[in-house]
Parts: structure tokens; C-alpha cells; sequence
């Protein structure tokens, strides 16, 4: 009699235990690199939604790494670029990224320095590279 009431503790033990799931998806943005340096001379917002598009990524030695094969036809891309600024510490990222039913929008967040801040005195071009985990229609504030 023991050993069938602790069979039957042990069953109820192990169908009522915690299940692990884990759905990479869930996440529904990636920040895939945020540089002070590298970007364009004017300030401009990209989405890649194109293969073709997305391909010239994966060539980037700082993204090559970070990108699957799979994620051209599940994922967006957006480039975000601050333009030529004349010193350091300026830096360009995102504040939130909200889904509605038709698209995604997404708030952009211009960061400068402190104003006493010690900052190296070269001209830079900040960007930032984000990956949506969605196909739809993106929307950039």
C-alpha cells in the first residue's frame, strides 16, 4: 500500500511540476549593435524589410554574428543614425517599441552630452542597428 500511494505522490509531483518553455520570439525587439562612430553624415531612419536588403547587413564583421539565416523572412531591420556630430558622447537608441494590430511603432531616443561633460573634441556619427522579430508595417516616432 506504501509503495502505490508513493507511485501515485510521485506522478502527481511530476505532472504538476513547473514547464520550461521557451519561445525566442517573445521578445519583440533586439538591439543588435549601438556605436558612436561609423554611421552617415545625415541623420536618416532605414527599415529593411527586403531580402536584398537585409543580405548587406549580414556582410558587417559587428553583425554577422548577431544574424541567423532564418531571420531575413521572420524579422525587420532598422537603422537608426544621428548624422555628423562635432564631439563625443552623443549616442541614438530606442525609448520603446509598441505592437498594434497593423504595425509597430517605434520611439527613437537622441541622446547628448551632459553639458560640463568632458567629451573628445572629433567629429562623430552615431548609429544604431535594432531587429524587430515581426514582418509588419513599422512605424518610427
Amino acid at each position: 500500500m506504501k509503495k502505490v500511494i508513493s507511485v501515485l505522490a510521485v506522478f502527481v509531483l511530476i505532472s504538476c511540476g513547473a514547464k520550461k518553455t521557451s519561445d525566442s520570439n517573445s521578445v519583440l525587439y533586439e538591439i543588435l549593435t549601438e556605436q558612436s562612430n561609423g554611421g552617415g553624415n545625415i541623420k536618416f531612419f532605414e527599415i529593411l524589410t527586403e531580402p536584398n536588403e537585409i543580405i548587406m547587413l549580414q556582410n558587417d564583421p559587428l553583425l554577422k554574428d548577431k544574424m541567423k539565416h532564418d531571420d531575413i523572412n521572420n524579422s525587420n531591420y532598422v537603422i537608426l543614425n544621428m548624422g555628423e556630430k562635432n564631439s563625443g558622447g552623443y549616442s541614438i537608441g530606442v525609448e520603446k517599441v509598441e505592437e498594434t494590430d497593423k504595425n509597430i511603432i517605434i520611439t527613437v531616443k537622441e541622446n547628448a552630452p551632459a553639458k560640463d561633460a568632458m567629451v573628445m573634441q572629433v567629429i562623430s556619427y552615431p548609429y544604431t542597428v535594432v531587429k524587430i522579430h515581426s514582418k509588419k508595417e513599422i512605424i518610427i516616432k
